[in-house]
């Protein structure tokens, strides 16, 4: 089973449009309706794969509901935290060039009682879970500290962690020595405060991760692939793409692939890009199915191409 913890899920709303125009009347051709938030998102890929899955998350007011409710009808199992303050409500306008424009709302801002229900709740989940993966930002009220406490609790439950977020978060949670963390490029450059301008800056960056207390690091560099790095060593891979319809969730869709396959060395990199891959080739945020995959398409390496010059550098 896969624990997932969203702190601040939302109820997102995405309508496709030919095109954007600004202060004119926009008619959308299609409409859909998605539990989400990036541990949603985690969960809602472990349930495609067949695989069990508990999402906990604080929920408050009608969109709280609904996204209970979306989740259920999905078959992932929902241990919601009760919060006064009504969960968020996104908007994304996707257009027919794939370009996609995101509106997202700040959600609601935790009381101490919240936080902390939020966190036994968690560790009341944990019991048989062989992960924890804590994903996204955190909701007002939470202090970047509150992930640190979450991957500690999870340690002393002997539960092996996996961390998605980024900022002062990442950099607290960083000195509990989660088990994984999964950056994007932009992500990882922050972190560490360099640029990656080739595939050697990244798995360079992804070693400091290491030293600053992550023990193994999955980063994402988008369409150049992704590498891993643990204590064995650095893996690079890539996966074929033939139409990118949609990245919304392909980031979390690869971060359960990774942990669905035990969450360490190239073969668990590889259903990582697997997952990534087919996500972006379906529409919205609906998330792969096994019959959508394909390993074929990818490639795993132990000689890193260091020098290779990254399509999407971040400077």
């Amino acid at each position: 089973m896969i624990l997932t913890v969203t702190p601040n899920p939302s109820l997102d709303r995405t309508y496709e449009v030919p095109a954007l125009e600004r202060g004119e009347v926009n008619r959308a051709t299609g409409e859909r309706v998605d539990p989400g938030g990036k541990g949603v998102n985690v969960s809602r890929a472990v349930a495609a794969a067949g695989r069990r899955t508990v999402a906990v998350l604080p929920l408050g007011g009608a969109p709280g509901a609904v996204v209970a409710e979306l989740l259920d009808a999905q078959g992932i199992e929902v241990a919601p935290v009760a919060v006064a303050g009504a969960t968020r409500s996104n908007i994304a306008l996707a257009e027919a060039d794939g370009v996609l424009t995101k509106i997202n709302a700040p959600g609601p801002e935790l009381t101490a009682a919240e936080q902390e229900l939020l966190l036994e709740t968690v560790h009341r989940q944990s019991r048989g879970a062989d992960w924890i993966a804590c994903c996204g930002s955190l909701p007002r009220g939470l202090a970047p500290s509150w992930y640190a406490e979450l991957v500690e609790r999870a340690h002393t439950a002997g539960v092996r962690i996996a961390l998605d977020t980024s900022g002062p978060a990442l950099a607290a949670a960083l000195r509990e020595r989660p088990d994984v963390v999964k950056p994007n490029a932009e992500e990882l450059a922050e972190a560490v405060g360099c640029r990656l301008i080739t595939v050697g800056d990244a798995v360079k960056a992804a070693e400091e991760l290491r030293e600053m207390g992550a023990r193994t690091v999955l980063a994402s560099l988008g369409a150049d692939g992704q590498v891993l790095v643990d204590e064995h060593g650095a893996w690079f891979g890539t996966a074929r793409v033939d139409v990118v319809r949609s990245n919304v969730g392909a980031g979390d869709s690869s971060l359960a692939g990774f942990l669905i396959a035990g969450g360490r060395g190239p073969e668990a990199l590889a259903s990582a890009l697997a997952h990534g891959a087919a996500a972006v080739q379906t529409p919205g945020s609906v998330m792969p199915a096994p019959g959508d995959l394909d390993p074929a398409a990818v490639t795993i390496t132990a000689r890193v191409p260091v020098d290779r010059v990254l399509k999407e550098p971040v400077t």
